[in-house]
Formats: C-alpha cells, structure tokens, sequence
C-alpha cells in the first residue's frame, strides 16, 4: 500500500507594491468618479423630469470652471487673499451657470416642450456649439491656468499617496449628494420633481407648477456643473 506524503498548504505571497499600486488606484478612481458624479447628476435631474438629454451641459462645466479662473485671478492679482478669492470665484461661477441653466430652459427648451421628440435634442446640441463658441470669443483659444485656491498637502496610508484636494474633492461631493437626496426625497420641491417625472400632466392637476419645477432642475443642475467645473481646475491645476 503506498503512502501519501501530505502536500503543504501553497504559500501565496503578497506582492506589497501591487498592493500599493491597487490601493492608489483606489482613491484616483474614488476622486474621479465622485467629479464625474456631479456632472452626471446635472445631467439625470433634467433627463429624469424631461426625458431630454441636455448636450449643452458640458459647456455649462466649461463655463463655471471659466468664470472661476476669471474671477480668482482677477482677486489674488488685485491682492485679495487666496481664501476669499476661491470663495468668491466658486460663487460667481454658481450664479453665473445657474442664470445660463434657466435661460437654456426659458429660451431654448421650454418653447419645444411638445414638439416631436427629435427637435429638442438637435437644439439641445444646437446650444452646446453656440455656448462653445461664445466661450471661445470670451476667454479666447489660449490655454488658462487655475490659480491654486486649496493647500497643497500630501498624505500617505499603507504605502498610498493622497493630497488635501483630493480629500476636500471626495468631502464636498459626498456633502453635496448628500443634501440633493435630502432635496429630492425631502422637500415639497423635490416631491415636486418627484410627481412631475412620473405623471407632468396629473402633477400638473394637482397643482405642480410645471414650469417652475422644470426650472429648478435645470438650475440646480447647472450649479451642481459648476461645482464639478471647479473640482477638475482644481485636481489638475
């Protein structure tokens, strides 16, 4: 009768640099999706309440990430501290997408609310090439630099590197879910928007303003695109 010898239990080694590298991997990934988050939102609440694809809300990032550049740098060269002057370019670039995201509403969709499905969408892109150009007549085809608003400070865990914008990018985004889902789940508004998504004309029966909940969604969209604007400048200032 032959005899068995016993295999050992295999010894699986843990490459500690792999490691490293997954783990960095990680909060990269972690950091940009929660920037890719806030631009799709802008996009999900008006697709959500309208069923239409807003193509021009790229330009409105576009815009908010310009205006802030515009703003800041005009304050820090003019010596206002650094602080204030981020402040206030993250408030000039909120008002100013959110002002564009209610005139995109009032001027290019409300009008075309019941024509055939195709028409919105060809304006819709209509508008993403004319907020280009205007972009481009405005800041003109230079490149631009982000002036550095947040602290420059980096930090390691088990062998991963992170810095200070990245920790803020990951604390505002989550904040910011945070308080649209209270939004939406809530309050009267976001019942509103609730209501109008599945039914606008029972919402409507029930005494919905249509056209005020419809405005809301596009203007907080645009001002959530402007916060996403800001994080890229930031990130890859």
């Amino acid at each position: 009768m032959k005899r068995h010898r016993k295999v050992p239990f295999p010894y699986v080694a843990v490459d500690l640099h792999k490691m490293d590298i997954f783990l960095q991997q990680i909060i990269n990934g972690l950091v940009q999706g929660s920037i890719y988050a806030l631009v799709a939102l802008g996009y999900t609440m008006v697709y959500g309440i309208m069923g239409l694809i807003n193509f021009a809300h790229g330009e409105v990032v576009m815009i908010g990430t310009l205006v802030t550049i515009t703003v800041a740098s005009s304050l820090i060269k003019a010596g206002m501290p650094i602080a204030l002057a981020g402040m206030a370019g993250l408030t000039a670039s909120v008002l100013v997408c959110m002002a564009l995201g209610w005139g995109l509403e009032r001027i290019a969709y409300r009008p075309l609310r019941n024509a055939p499905r195709l028409t919105p969408l060809i304006t819709a892109i209509g508008m993403s090439i004319v907020l280009q150009n205007v972009a481009m007549i405005v800041w003109g085809r230079n490149y631009l630099t982000f002036p550095p608003l947040l602290p420059k400070m980096d930090f390691e865990f088990a062998g991963a590197n992170f810095t200070a914008v990245q920790v803020i990018i990951v604390a505002v985004s989550s904040l910011t879910m945070g308080g649209l889902l209270f939004l939406v789940y809530r309050t009267k508004l976001g019942m509103a928007m609730r209501a109008t998504s599945q039914n606008p004309a029972v919402a409507s029966l029930m005494g919905v303003n249509i056209n005020r909940v419809i405005a809301a969604a596009f203007i907080i969209g645009s001002a959530l695109g402007a916060l996403a604007g800001i994080m890229v400048g930031t990130y890859y200032e």
